[in-house]
């Protein structure tokens, strides 16, 4: 098979070289890693990775090829894939096609056989940092010039490049459901719908997939739709969802964060939760690596038990102010759930209104399971609202 040499520059100067597979071309990106063992389809197509290259730390990729079903947005919006290894021959009886004939047809530019442990544990010493791969310039000092004059993710609002033009109905339910505590595939009976506004920041299918499963009527509104309108719906819930880049940067979904709480009961997942803390007047700032990966520890301080979660980020709540128990704008907020990686914020919920948030992914696809639960306590939110009002 005839290959093609493929150059990964950073900003910093470090230079990996490897093999082209997908489009060629040249590509820029703030260079993340995901340590997930499955799941590179949805990784591909969430779109909270516009903006980044990611590398996958699992060294075979590809194995068991792309599935249109298993998509968690209508295309990839992740700007270039990094890989030990490709698998030219996927296995799989739901394979619609290869990998590589995927991100060809996306024009998503990949490169593999390039030691992607090295590159990770460069990441993690030095940062997350701009990054280019190309196919078409050799030059090293060029390629990382290139780099050095990319933009990154601070204070770019990346939401409106993500986010759907006009609102629609969603009505597809989770093919393989699973509820409760992420070891049963029972699933609670609410006989009641439940209409819910979903605002779209970059949602990944699957949360919309997890409401159907919980009888929800599920409108999905752009992000830039004005909190009077969304209210004029007249919702039981409305969930703020996860999207890409800096939370700060997008002053509109605050605005509307901050006029909703309050009014209806609220739950916000990842970039959600980090725009529903700056609604409360807390502050978010920047990780060094973020968190991207299907193994994140994460313990609910009401119980100490601990979850493993996927998570997908690179912004965090600043959870000093929280914990010193500074009063929000709607009253006392409690921090839920830590990262027993690095203590950072994984979820809170505020006591006087009906609203919660977590920063990782309870819908995550394929998997762990353990956080579904989430879905439950956002129902049973909603349904101790509509008794009271």
């Amino acid at each position: 098979m005839k290959t093609k040499k493929a150059i990964l520059a950073l900003s910093d100067g470090k230079i990996f070289e490897g093999i082209s597979f997908g489009a060629e071309g040249e590509t820029s990106g703030e260079i993340v890693f995901n340590t997930s063992l499955t799941g590179y389809q949805e990784i591909l197509t969430d779109p909270s990775y516009k903006g980044q290259i990611v590398n996958m730390t699992y060294p075979l990729i590809g194995n068991y090829g792309i599935c249109e079903k298993d998509h968690e947005s209508i295309q990839p919006y992740i700007e270039g894939f990094i890989i030990k290894e490709l698998s030219p021959y996927p296995s799989n009886w739901r394979s619609e096609m290869s990998l590589e004939d995927f991100l060809k047809s996306k024009g998503i530019m990949g490169i593999q056989g390039i030691d992607t442990r090295a590159l990770t544990k460069h990441v993690r010493d030095h940062g997350e940092q701009q990054g280019i791969i190309s196919t078409v310039d050799a030059d090293h000092q060029s390629l990382v010039s290139k780099a050095k004059s990319a933009t990154g993710l601070e204070g770019k609002d990346l939401v409106k490049e993500v986010t759907c033009k006009e609102a629609y109905t969603w009505e597809e339910a989770e093919i393989n459901p699973c509820a409760g505590n992420g070891n049963t595939n029972e699933q609670p009976e609410y006989n009641k719908q439940r209409k819910v506004v979903v605002y779209d920041c970059g949602v990944k299918y699957n949360i919309l997939r997890m409401l159907r499963n919980y009888n929800c009527d599920v409108t999905v509104v752009p992000a830039s739709t004005g909190a009077e309108e969304v209210l004029s719906m007249n919702p039981d819930g409305i969930v703020i969802s996860n999207g890409p880049g800096d939370p700060a940067a997008v002053s509109y979904m605050t605005e509307n964060a901050i006029n909703i709480i309050g009014e209806k009961p609220v739950m916000g997942i990842c970039l959600g939760h980090q725009i529903m803390s700056l609604a409360l007047g807390y502050k978010t700032y920047k990780l060094k690596f973020g968190h991207h990966g299907g193994n994140q520890p994460v313990m609910d301080l009401s119980t100490r038990k601990v979850e493993i979660t996927a998570q997908n980020h690179c912004f965090a709540v600043d959870g000093e102010s929280i914990s010193n128990g500074q009063s929000s704008r709607f009253g006392k907020v409690e921090i839920t759930h830590i990262n027993l990686n690095d203590k950072s914020v994984e979820g809170l919920r505020c006591l006087d209104v009906p609203a919660f948030a977590v920063q990782y992914h309870p819908e995550a696809s394929p998997g762990p399971h353990d956080s579904s639960y989430i879905f439950n306590e956002f129902i049973e939110m909603m349904e101790e609202y509509a008794e009271k009002n």
